[in-house]
């Protein structure tokens, strides 16, 4: 049974997050707050971290690097990390951050599902609906 943990003080990302990637077999926990994830890490680790890059107090990608900060002292496992971005430019600092995948709002079922199953798989997701290649088409 997958174990799913999702950050974000947006009540509507724990409801549309939650209800697309909730099943009989998978257990999803919930955080309103991103310091929070590293003691929800160290004490039961998940499958799959899902961030939204604006958490309070400490934003997903800030969320991610002491992530891996914690990972890379041993003190941490490895855990795979989803950030849902707002912006397309926040692409960069997903990269950099360590994120294994992204998704730019707005959220769309098929797509988040997929990232997640990507990632739990143990492959990356780099959301490609607002690439500028996809941005260039869509202007035609």
């Amino acid at each position: 049974m997958p174990r799913i943990l999702i950050a974000s003080d947006a009540p509507w990302v724990h409801d549309e997050v939650g209800s697309v990637l909730a099943g009989a077999d998978t257990e999803v926990t919930h955080l309103a707050s991103g310091v929070e994830v590293r003691d929800s890490v160290r004490a039961r680790t998940p499958d799959l971290v899902v961030l939204d890059s604006q958490i309070s107090q400490m934003g997903g990608v800030a969320v991610t690097m002491d992530l891996r900060l914690e990972e890379g002292g041993g003190r941490l496992p490895h855990v795979p990390v989803l950030i849902l971005l707002d912006r397309r430019p926040d692409v960069f600092l997903a990269r950099r951050s360590g994120a294994e995948g992204w998704l730019v709002k707005p959220l769309d079922p098929i797509r988040l599902r997929k990232a997640a199953y990507e990632l739990l798989v143990g492959r990356t997701y780099h959301d490609e609906a607002f690439t500028p290649e996809a941005a260039a088409v869509i202007a035609e």
